[in-house]
């Protein structure tokens, strides 16, 4: 037995003057009962003392723990399997009391099994780990964590050695001070053929037409010929063949600085026989210092022309691109200045090009100009995208003129093949046409596999959110079906009042069935019903689709990218109402914009159209229609500027702007106003991955003076190749040098934004942007990747020999239990049941000093007893008057033994109550009065 609090013991010490005082103190109890009640209240004060000293009862195990922490980086990724080695090594356990417990680990460590005396037979490795980084340090030490206090176990190591993150060497000096010990199972790397790109080095900042020098590392585990190509913006700059040697290769290549902007340039080996490719590739990046460059993105080849000629008279640099040429990856957004929409369908941008293009706006100081036309704004389809969240305006007319009634019924293919993304995709389409609707149109949603299924029936949308929940319910499970789907789309909503019907129709596949659907798509005219087609992937009957689009008066779509499902279905509501194009002649009216007062304050050109849209809350409006509409606004967005012109530019809506001397002068301005607003500062940004943990590193002598007259502070954002933002503070180490730290859990392009930035003044309240640069750096392929120099294995046996462990092998896992064990401790607290006992001891004292047993108590019980066991025959029972006779000489026999005690009675004034006799009355009621104690109840005094 041991105590946590062993001090509350000397509590006992006074025990012995207690119980003196607790039997001087019971003089009413008679002998018998005061040493029961001593004893119990005694025993229970001792059983709380012992409870608040912790009072827990030991036991000695010889128990063997171990505790298995098995790297599962890339670097280890063999032929071997770790975990049938460790099922090989329990059974080796010498008896099944022995423990097992296993942890695994990569960037971070998890538990696969906690420590625990049950087969591993079926053992297999379950947890997700980031495999690009070993971290063996945390697998130590959440390990540890496993073993219980004074335990003789110990922890197997199964590893490389090959660490990028934390120190193995110190958790093993913090392992050992515990007396943990660490065998060791090292795992030697497998020999191949590989060359890996270590660094590749190029000018951070150059001028146009600047001469520069691009430097390769190479390192080779072979000799031998391979090709090496460099790549600017995935331009190929250069490819040439080189002579590597095993170990480290330097080559240098020359260039020029051609186009201005922000460049990544990307380096390739490719030696015969590498048996890894994933370090063959690394980045860097260079920013050409030159004239803004903007990019135009056209929905139709050639109706740029205007654009083009305006920037070519500004001396502007541009680059046309057709929207399926925009680039997936985001740097090369943050090489332009402004971003120019002319007239292009949302359905024509995948989501992730526009959530590019929107966060290079808002987070990069990339300006974004939207110019209209009939597939542009709402007609589009940009509703709820985040080309809408970057621009000054909304794509919905927001309670400013009456829009036709609508009924829709969306028609969604749920067959088995639209499991998954697509049927996500499907579901946020049609939520998307629920919030762009209004509450007095009718929508509906009929799903249809094998057979359809109304999930939403058409009706108002009074409630939308639970309309949302529905299509959000949808399954996809099934066959194709597509006929009676449409047919029973068309019989309800030819039922619905509504001014104008559309059906929508999305599948991926192919109807079982091949039925007329001329007839259909004839009698949909007839109630002035359109249908448009959209077909998901290669696999759907795009021949069948586009025919029932063209009898039934609608639209054909070939998501070829699912991810412009929801534009599609946005655009086609708002096609069915008709009502956002205007056309009509005007004059547009200057409402704001003091700055553009020179240009557009002299007399305005008449417009013959445009797209209505909505300002926001926000926006300054320009130009404006006798709606009034917005014709020209613009606003400030994040670090960025947007501009939307709701008119177009070919001359079909603008045929008089068009030929207005200062067209080209407007839209050189509307342009040039997006421009990033901020000197850029010549800050020089770099990073460096210590473990997990990038470490940015800022240069800039210029805004901080190296002293304290200029208290700027330095904030960066950091974006990933995924879209992933970081905001990020530095800290000042030296006059003009400044630092910063993030986590970081994969290898890749990195972009960062940094600003200068006032703090709050006095007279404005609000900090002030002074300064920005745009910059990028890379964290190349995971270290788990690069060629070492093999110090792994001296590392483990450091380990093993500094916690006192062993050196073990793959080829005996039994070996891991061969080892003495210590006898252990185990503990199991009793607090609680002493408690218990204490509680029911005080009870019984309560009872003792409290309920009194008397004799004549124990002679009748005794009496009874007797009787039951003489067993009378009913016959000789007695009677309730010998009961009663029985009763009163009981209480004479008592009234006589108190007169014998107390001899003084016999002087008492007044005389002895006498019992009266059967014939006999008192003479007087006081004098056959007897004591309360010996009264008998009326009813058998009258039986008397």
């Amino acid at each position: 037995m041991q105590f946590d609090h062993p001090s509350v013991l000397w509590v006992l010490l006074l025990f012995p003057f207690y119980i003196w005082w607790m039997w001087s103190t019971l003089y009413r109890l008679q002998s018998g009962r005061k040493q029961w009640a001593v004893a119990f209240r005694s025993t229970a004060l001792i059983l709380l003392v012992l409870s608040l000293a912790g009072t827990q009862w030991f036991t000695q195990l010889h128990r063997k723990s171990v505790v298995f922490a098995v790297d599962r980086s890339d670097s280890v990724k063999q032929d071997m399997k770790e975990a049938e080695w460790v099922r090989d090594a329990v059974k080796g356990r010498s008896t099944d009391q022995d423990e097992a417990g296993v942890v695994s680990m990569g960037l971070k460590a998890s538990i696969e099994k906690p420590l625990d005396t049950r087969i591993m037979d079926g053992f297999q490795f379950n947890s997700q780990l980031n495999p690009l980084f070993s971290d063996v340090a945390s697998g130590l030490q959440l390990a540890s964590s496993l073993l219980p206090q004074g335990n003789s176990g110990r922890i197997v190591l199964m590893s490389d050695g090959e660490e990028n993150v934390g120190d193995l060497m110190r958790q093993g000096m913090l392992l050992r001070d515990r007396g943990v010990k660490v065998d060791v199972v090292p795992i030697p790397a497998k020999e191949r053929k590989d060359a890996a790109v270590e660094a590749l080095r190029v000018p951070e900042h150059l001028y146009q037409a600047e001469a520069y020098t691009i430097e390769v590392v190479i390192r080779s585990t072979a000799a031998g010929p391979a090709q090496l190509r460099i790549f600017e913006d995935n331009r190929e700059l250069t490819a040439q063949t080189v002579t590597l040697n095993k170990g480290e290769n330097r080559f240098a290549i020359q260039s020029l600085a051609k186009e201005s902007g922000f460049h990544k340039y990307r380096a390739e080996i490719f030696l015969e026989g590498d048996e890894q490719s994933a370090n063959n590739m690394d980045y860097a990046f260079s920013k050409v210092q030159g004239p803004p460059k903007v990019l135009i993105v056209e929905g139709k080849a050639g109706i740029s022309k205007n654009v083009e000629a305006a920037l070519e008279s500004a001396l502007i640099p541009y680059d046309t691109i057709a929207p399926e040429m925009l680039s997936n990856d985001f740097v090369n957004y943050t090489r332009y200045e402004s971003i120019v929409v002319n007239n292009v369908a949302a359905t024509q941008m995948p989501q992730r090009k526009m959530e590019m293009i929107e966060q290079a706006v808002r987070d990069y100081r990339v300006g974004l100009v939207m110019l209209g036309g009939e597939d542009s704004y709402g007609l589009g389809g940009y509703f709820k995208t985040p080309i809408e969240r970057a621009l000054p305006v909304y794509m919905d007319l927001r309670g400013k003129r009456e829009i036709p009634s609508l009924g829709i019924v969306l028609v969604i293919d749920k067959s088995g093949s639209m499991a998954g993304d697509k049927m996500k995709l499907a579901q946020e389409a049609a939520s998307r046409t629920v919030d762009l609707l209004r509450d007095k149109d009718t929508l509906g949603v009929l799903g249809f596999d094998s057979s359809p299924h109304w999930y939403v029936e058409p009706q108002k949308l009074a409630d939308k959110s639970g309309i949302i929940n529905k299509i959000n319910a949808i399954p996809a499970d099934g066959g194709t079906e597509i006929y009676t789907a449409v047919e029973e789309a068309y019989n309800r909503l030819a039922k619905v009042d509504a001014q104008r019907k559309h059906i929508i129709l999305l599948t991926d596949g192919q109807s079982a069935t091949n039925q007329s659907y001329e007839a259909l798509t004839a009698e949909m005219q007839k109630e002035h019903m359109t249908m448009s087609t959209v077909a998901i992937g290669t696999d759907a009957d795009q021949v069948l689709l586009k025919q029932l689009a063209e009898f039934a008066k609608g639209r054909y779509y070939a998501a070829v990218d699912q991810t412009t499902i929801p534009a599609i279905f946005s655009r086609e509501a708002v096609l069915i109402s008709r009502t956002y194009v205007v056309n009509q002649p005007f004059v547009p009216l200057l409402k704001g914009g003091t700055d553009w007062q020179g240009i557009l304050g002299q007399g305005l050109p008449t417009l013959n159209g445009y797209i209505a849209t909505t300002p926001k809350e926000a926006a300054e409006v320009i130009l404006t229609s006798p709606e009034p509409d917005p014709i020209l606004a613009r606003w400030q967005y994040g670090a960025g500027r947007s501009v939307a012109w709701t008119s177009d530019v070919t001359g079909a809506w603008s045929s008089q702007w068009v030929a207005w001397p200062s067209f080209s002068q407007v839209i050189t301005q509307m342009i040039k106003w997006t421009f990033p607003q901020f000197q850029s500062s010549p800050l020089e940004l770099s990073g460096h991955l210590a473990g997990n943990e990038l470490m940015l590193e800022a240069k800039n002598g210029s805004l901080d003076g190296g002293g304290e007259a200029q208290p700027y502070e330095l904030r960066a954002i950091v974006t990933d190749e995924d879209l992933g933002k970081q905001d990020v503070s530095f800290t000042a180490t030296a006059p003009g040098e400044y630092t910063a730290q993030l986590s970081v859990d994969k290898s890749g392009v990195y972009m960062a934004r940094t600003e200068w930035v006032a703090p709050e003044s006095e007279a404005s309240k609000e900090e002030r942007v002074i300064g920005s640069s745009t910059s990028g750096f890379v964290i190349p392929y995971s270290p788990e990747y690069r060629i070492t120099d093999g110090q792994g294995l001296s590392k483990l046996k450091q380990l093993a020999e500094l916690t006192g462990g062993r050196m073990l092998s793959l080829e005996h896992p039994e070996e891991v239990y061969a080892f003495a064990s210590a006898a252990q401790k185990r503990l199991t607290p009793i607090s609680r049941y002493l408690l218990m006992a204490a509680l029911a001891l005080l009870l019984m004292d309560i009872a003792v000093r409290r309920v009194a047993l008397t004799t004549g108590l124990w002679a009748r019980s005794v009496g009874a007893l007797r009787r039951a066991a003489s067993a009378v025959p009913p016959q000789q029972a007695e009677t309730p008057l010998a009961r009663l006779r029985e009763r009163k000489q009981l209480a004479e026999h008592k009234l006589q033994r108190k007169a014998e005690r107390r001899p003084q009675a016999a002087l008492s004034p007044y005389p002895r109550p006498q019992m009266r006799c059967s014939g006999q009355r008192p003479s007087s009621r006081r004098a056959a009065r007897l004591p309360r104690h010996l009264r008998l109840p009326r009813r058998r005094r009258r039986m008397q």
